[in-house]
């Protein structure tokens, strides 16, 4: 046996040890890592190893088996062995393994494939003799055996006339006509009832015959429980008609040969425009699944593609036909997958409806494979699991909302209620009493009897404080009591209440900057910020564009009622070139507006549908950044810049503040205090 050394014992290594274990002489596994799998395989088999190649070197060694994957250990055994020693490197010897393993799966199937043939065969009631064009006996199942009286082995192999000398069998041969419920006398003196056919290929060549029957007697006692072979035939028929599951054939050419008639209603091609041409011939949209198999030997299985001229949505399934390890050609089957989505797709809505009764997302509608998204995602979930409080920071359209709605579904007051409270679209006169509620009398207008608070009603669940830098100073000092005491008090009331409640907050304001001015309370800070999770801005995580535009997409679809499928490539690399200042949000406008703009014949977005998006610019005259080096802090330029931003959008709205505030994207208090803190005063600018 060749004499063989392995060097490398991860996964590869141990695959390949595996196979040559059994068929040469491995005489050692080398790997640096002394637990490697491939170290532990060979240890058990009484093979040798180490961690250094060298000490098994010589002359005498056959074969070496790189499966390192390192350059230069390949280079140092190419230097090393002998005159007479094979390299091989690991991905032609993995190659080999697995082309010697799938050969086994072969062998076995073809033995269950024989295995089942015989059983099916043999099994039958029925006597079967089978034929070939010279008259000679090829197969004969154990019924024949019973009726006639010869075994197997002494009729196989034998002229039919030698075994039967009554037989009609190769009459057929010459008259290529059925002959069906044909009396016959054996020599044994038993009678029967036969049935010859012949058997003819597709292409319509005679290859011999074939007879099935039985005694007499037993087709009497049978008669009223079985029908003929032609009723059998026409309910075999009717069912392949009734199938929803297109067929189709073609030869080694990539021709077809056959289809049923599924495959025609399912397609809306008949049998004329599809045997005889190439496998191309009914596909509208993807690649030909025969020719590919064709090609690679290999099956392929759950392919979707578009077949036909209605371009219907099928999943193929397509395996090899091979005879005698000859490839004669490849059967599909096509699986109408159209009535299926239209299914998922309304479960789907009918889900996203039921979960607008509470939190309607959960992680799985979070969209992002970026290591930034994908490390938010991680710290959300493992938020969720824990009783803390949430703090999510981010900019506006980063998905804050959707963060909070997934950290109440995976934990594990899910099945209590989920309040969102935004404190920007709240007036400060309200807030406090809509937060605690209030007592019957609190204040005019107070409704009899008093009213539960949103802490109230959120009670043993969750509670969404969206915009939690809006809050004033008041409102803050009662919410860090919240968090501390695991109380509130209603406005006008003295008696506590004691609650449960799991606080999400969200904010996009830099509340360390807002702690430093005086607008935020330090020690409400410290309770909230207890677990803080940072969401990433669309613009450093471009590369899940495209999946956020699929599932926008989808969104905008049922929403507008369209059938938009998908962004085109020269569109999605415009996208990706935009910085996004409103984030995800924004993106959803743009996708939203292409839409309604697109024709309802038209299913891709493309760039001429996409608005103009350009990255904002810093064009100001005075402007020196870039030219040289800047003598004021960060900071300072930043303030001065916000400044110029802001009364540059007032002059635009004529001193409108809630104009300008819905322009900037900021709440209207948020502006206020940035007009106090650049002594912006409005009045001066009309």
């Amino acid at each position: 046996m060749q004499k063989v050394m392995i060097v490398g014992a991860g996964k590869g290594g141990t695959a390949i040890l595996n196979i040559f274990k059994q068929t040469a002489d491995v005489i050692a596994v080398v790997d640096l890592n002394p637990g490697a799998p491939g170290i532990l395989a060979a240890q058990n088999a009484g093979i040798q190893t180490g961690t250094d190649w060298h000490q098994y070197m010589s002359d005498h060694l056959d074969i070496i088996i790189e499966v390192t994957g390192e350059e230069e250990v390949f280079k140092e055994l190419r230097e090393a062995r002998g005159k007479n020693t094979v390299l091989i490197p690991g991905s032609v010897a993995f190659l080999l393994s697995t082309l010697l393993e799938e050969k086994e799966e072969l062998i076995k199937t073809l033995r269950k494939i024989t295995y089942e043939h015989d059983l099916i065969f043999n099994s039958s009631g029925d006597g079967m003799v089978v034929i070939n064009t010279e008259g000679i006996i090829t197969l004969y199942n154990k019924s024949a055996e019973k009726i006639i009286g010869t075994t197997r082995e002494q009729a196989e192999g034998q002229h039919v006339l030698e075994i039967i000398p009554t037989s009609k069998l190769p009459r057929i041969l010459n008259t290529r006509k059925t002959e069906s419920n044909q009396k016959l006398l054996l020599p044994n003196g038993s009678k029967i009832i036969t049935t010859r056919i012949p058997i003819i290929d597709e292409n319509d060549q005679l290859i011999g015959a074939f007879s099935v029957f039985k005694d007499i007697t037993e087709v009497v006692n049978l008669a009223e429980e079985i029908t003929n072979l032609k009723e059998i035939q026409t309910m075999l028929q009717a069912i392949i008609n009734s199938s929803d599951e297109a067929i189709s054939v073609v030869d080694e050419d990539g021709r077809g040969i056959l289809i049923n008639p599924a495959y025609t209603r399912i397609t809306g091609l008949k049998e004329e425009e599809v045997i005889g041409h190439p496998a191309t011939a009914d596909i509208s949209e993807g690649e030909s699944m025969h020719m590919k198999v064709l090609k690679t030997r290999r099956p392929v299985r759950g392919t979707a593609m578009r077949v036909g001229p209605n371009k219907k949505e099928v999943v193929v399934n397509v395996a090899p036909i091979i005879v005698d390890g000859k490839l004669k050609g490849s059967v599909g089957v096509i699986h109408d997958m159209s009535e299926i989505q239209s299914l998922n797709r309304e479960l789907t809505r009918a889900r996203q409806i039921i979960r607008t009764l509470e939190a309607k997302y959960s992680f799985e509608d979070i969209i992002g494979q970026s290591e930034e998204m994908t490390i938010s995602i991680e710290q959300a979930k493992l938020g969720a699991k824990t009783p803390a409080t949430v703090l999510l920071r981010g900019e506006s359209g980063t998905g804050k909302e959707l963060f909070a709605h997934a950290i109440h579904n995976a934990s594990d007051r899910r099945f209590n209620k989920f309040i969102r409270v935004n404190c920007a679209a709240i007036s400060e006169s309200l807030l406090e009493s809509e937060l605690f509620g209030y007592e019957e009398g609190a204040f005019s207008g107070a409704k009899r009897g008093g009213k539960r608070g949103f802490f109230e009603e959120a009670n043993n669940g969750s509670i969404f404080l969206d915009e939690i830098g809006e809050l004033s100073a008041n409102t803050q000092a009662k919410l860090l009591r919240v968090l501390q005491e695991r109380e509130i008090v209603r406005v006008g009331g003295t008696k506590p209440v004691p609650i449960n409640v799991r606080v999400i907050a969200a904010t996009n304001m830099n509340l360390e900057k807002a702690i430093a001015n005086g607008s935020f309370r330090e020690d409400l800070y410290y309770r909230l910020n207890r677990m803080p999770i940072h969401i990433p801005p669309l613009r450093i995580r471009k590369e899940d564009i495209p999946l956020l535009c699929e599932r926008l997409i989808r969104k905008i679809n049922q929403d507008y009622g369209r059938n938009v499928e998908c962004v085109s490539e020269d569109a999605i690399k415009k996208l990706m070139d935009y910085d996004w200042p409103g984030n995800v949000r924004e993106l959803e406008n743009v996708l939203g507006r292409a839409i309604i703009f697109l024709s309802y014949s038209e299913t891709i977005i493309r760039i001429e549908h996409l608005p103009e998006l350009q990255n904002s610019q810093l064009k100001d005259s005075d402007d020196t950044i870039g030219q040289s080096i800047p003598t004021e802090p960060l900071a300072v330029q930043l303030d001065k810049y916000e400044a110029k931003v802001i009364k540059s959008t007032l002059n635009a709205v004529n001193g409108n503040k809630t104009a300008a505030a819905k322009v900037l994207g900021v709440s209207v208090r948020n502006l206020y205090y940035k007009l106090e803190k650049y002594n912006i005063e409005v009045d001066s600018m009309q």
